[in-house]
């Protein structure tokens, strides 16, 4: 059985238990992965969290099942997992847009999400750049920013730590890197992310062998093994794709838990908004193990 086999063999298990209550460690297993792997490789290809997309589906069908009116709107919510009518009625509200009684009467419309399927496409025809690195733990040097994360775009809790370091401090900041990776990272710690709903931790921050100065914070990387991937910014979906659908698949790695750092670009101090008028190369660090 081939990785796009084990991969819909997990949405299979999602869609026969979405009734039940869901064993992410299953789900892992039926991908042949880690649940970490699985849940950042099924974000960056599904562009949603693996938890919204079984929201979804729940809440498709139960708009499905509201359209015979003998069904109980609470026997409905304790049906797909919710404990109460009230919080059955946030969720199918905040998706639909109306409530599960407004849902029964005829010319309101409703959301319908689909099951997911993994597909194989032609890929691979554009040379990947990356290199492998196993790398002692390291210190960083930086300015921290506790992050809530959107769908698109920059960061709100990202751009305000650009916009609110002056020109002194961000030259401060890039005297102390005197080890690799050189350059200014940006440093991601936690579970959110680009698709993710969790706050994360931000860094603006360098590589570095000196004490933490003052009005910075620091913390220390672990040692790890880094799959290290040499791309042109801004950001698309499609070079997300290219990582997780294509490389990780093929590599006999997977993603484990632990920092991710993008090295570059520099940014303009100060500034409200960061403007890129053409492609900056960079390095994406992403923290992996083998596994076959």
């Amino acid at each position: 059985m081939n990785v796009l086999e084990h991969l819909n063999e997990a949405l299979d298990y999602i869609e026969q238990n979405l009734e039940n209550q869901m064993d992410e460690r299953e789900i892992a297993k039926r991908a042949c992965c880690s649940i970490f792997h699985f849940k950042r490789m099924f974000s960056y290809l599904a562009g949603i969290p693996l938890q919204e997309y079984i929201r979804r589906r729940r809440l498709t069908l139960a708009a499905i099942d509201l359209q015979d009116r003998s069904v109980k709107v609470i026997d409905t919510a304790m049906k797909y997992g919710y404990q109460s009518a009230d919080a059955f009625t946030r969720a199918f509200q905040a998706l639909h847009g109306i409530t599960p009684t407004e849902a029964r009467t005829a010319g309101h419309s409703l959301k319908a999400y689909p099951p997911m399927t993994f597909r194989l496409s032609i890929g691979g025809s554009e040379p990947m750049k990356y290199r492998i690195e196993q790398k002692d733990a390291f210190q960083v040097i930086g300015i921290r920013n506790r992050v809530t994360p959107i769908a698109s775009g920059e960061h709100p809790g990202v751009v305000q730590v650009w916009k609110s370091t002056d020109h002194e401090r961000y030259a401060k900041l890039k005297s102390l890197n005197n080890q690799a990776p050189y350059g200014i990272s940006h440093v991601h710690l936690g579970e959110g992310g680009l698709f993710g709903k969790q706050d994360f931790d931000y860094y603006m921050a360098v590589a570095s062998t000196a004490s933490c100065p003052e009005h910075f914070t620091h913390f220390i990387v672990p040692a790890m093994t880094w799959a290290i991937f040499e791309v042109e910014i801004p950001w698309e979906q499609e070079k997300w794709h290219r990582i997780y659908g294509e490389w990780f698949p093929s590599s006999g790695y997977e993603q484990v838990e632990g920092p991710m750092i993008q090295v570059g670009p520099e940014i303009e101090a100060g500034l409200e908004k960061q403007v890129f008028t053409e492609e900056i190369e960079v390095e994406l660090w992403i923290p992996v193990v083998k596994v076959r």
